[in-house]
């Protein structure tokens, strides 16, 4: 059965640190969809060569895993652990942020230093409440690492995380989390199977497609309806996207600023040892 498009949500505007990026997850309409919390698309952005540093400078996060799908440019990060590196376009990084630490990322400076374009989206992903005091830990892979989820002419999506059909991506969920990304060619048609009683969310960074009868215009998020499991597309014109699918986290969410926990007080808790320096220390 075809999977009805419950919402189709435009990303708004949202400054965070010297970035405008577009949030539409959570959105006036619709808030979460846990394990997915937050979906964050920095649009393409050109910086000429020479251009000075812009980051997002240190802050705190803390039960929930922010995941970073490059498809544009490439990234540097660093945070109060003593993690550092690339992330580079078609790379894809599962940063598990777990009982908390200090994160800081922006374009690298070689990137900056030649210039060109910057573009990624990043997805909050909640974890059910006994990990949410686990030790943080980071996973990367790239385009070969990744095998495609689709085998159809004119359509590359790379399996980051969780098993569709035959393949399985290398990335790790706490819970079991389907993530895709890519692009697909003006014209193509496939179909995705997906699992029902998930929640599954599909992404439209650039491009039109139409998705089971319905028009998608880029920079928008479909919300599918839990019921059906069949999800038709056809690209009226080249487009890139993000495929999501998960199995719901049936647990209270309490959401704020880059923590993510199951009540008021755990979040009041968080606030307390970041302020206190229990996430560490991070400069610039």
């Amino acid at each position: 059965m075809d999977k009805k498009l419950d919402f189709i949500l435009k990303g708004r505007e949202k400054s965070i640190g010297e970035e405008t990026i577009l949030q539409p997850l959570p959105h006036k309409d619709f808030r979460f969809a846990s394990p997915f919390i937050v979906l964050h698309h920095l649009p393409p952005k050109t910086y000429p060569p020479g251009s000075p540093p812009e980051r997002i400078h240190p802050h705190p996060h803390r039960g929930f895993a922010p995941v970073t799908f490059q498809f544009q440019g490439e990234g540097y990060h660093k945070d109060s652990l003593g993690n550092e590196g690339y992330l580079n376009a078609g790379e894809v990084q599962w940063m598990f942020a777990g009982k908390g630490l200090l994160h800081s990322e922006g374009p690298s400076k070689e990137f900056l230093a030649h210039g060109g374009t910057y573009e990624f989206v990043q997805l909050w992903v909640n974890v059910p409440t006994q990990y949410k005091g686990e030790p943080a830990w980071y996973r990367q892979a790239g385009p070969g690492e990744m095998p495609l989820m689709i085998s159809e002419n004119g359509v590359d999506l790379h399996l980051a995380c969780g098993k569709y059909d035959t393949v399985q991506g290398p990335l790790y969920s706490y819970t079991p989390v389907i993530a895709a990304f890519g692009t697909v060619d003006k014209d193509s048609t496939f179909s995705i199977t997906a699992i029902e009683g998930y929640w599954t969310l599909l992404y439209v960074l650039d491009g039109v497609l139409w998705i089971n009868e319905q028009e998608v215009q880029s920079q928008h998020l479909v919300v599918f309806n839990k019921a059906g499991d069949v999800i038709n597309i056809k690209a009226s014109t080249d487009a890139k996207l993000v495929y999501l699918s998960g199995e719901p986290i049936e647990e209270p969410v309490a959401a704020k600023g880059n923590i993510v926990m199951n009540t008021v007080e755990e979040v009041q808790q968080a606030e307390k040892d970041y302020a206190e320096g229990r996430f560490g220390v991070l400069e610039d």
